[in-house]
């Protein structure tokens, strides 16, 4: 089971947008095969705050458009594994910057929802130790998101 403690600093997430990246989060749960409970946290931020996150932790003096802070970075598979199925298991943090999200939706010609699920579902998988700084990584990571995004009935149309 995935638990999620959300956080809305803008003000401005619907309680339908909170319902989707939940259901979303759960879909992308299952699909990558976890056990157990999983925690984790989820904060909607404007672009100043994501910049000033960007900047302190990324050294990137730029807003983003998402941000993860995975507490077990460090953590192999078989460290993973051998977590026991009664203790919650914490992923770590994600932060999603909404004046972005907003801003990517209309240039990439999709919805606000589309673009939102696509950066949590991003962020989520970062969290569970997925990268796309290699092609074949990125290849395998973009190529989970759209499983993913496909699974729960968010489509690019």
């Amino acid at each position: 089971m995935l638990e999620i403690t959300f956080y809305d600093e803008t003000g401005e997430l619907s309680p339908a947008h909170e319902e989707l990246l939940e259901g979303l989060l759960n879909v992308a749960y299952e699909h990558l095969g976890l056990k157990g409970t999983v925690e984790m946290s989820l904060t909607i931020v404007d672009d100043e705050r994501i910049h000033v996150i960007n900047r302190e932790y990324r050294h990137v003096d730029r807003p983003t458009d998402v941000i993860s802070f995975a507490i077990n970075d460090n953590a192999d598979e078989e460290d993973i594994e051998a977590w026991p199925e009664e203790l919650p298991y914490e992923l770590g943090d994600l932060f999603i910057s909404l004046d972005t999200t907003k801003r990517q939706a209309e240039e990439y010609g999709h919805s606000f929802e589309r673009e939102l699920g696509f950066l949590a579902v991003h962020g989520f998988l970062h969290l569970n130790g997925y990268d796309h700084m290699e092609p074949d990584d990125e290849k395998e990571m973009f190529g989970l998101q759209e499983e993913i995004l496909t699974a729960y009935g968010l489509t690019r149309a």
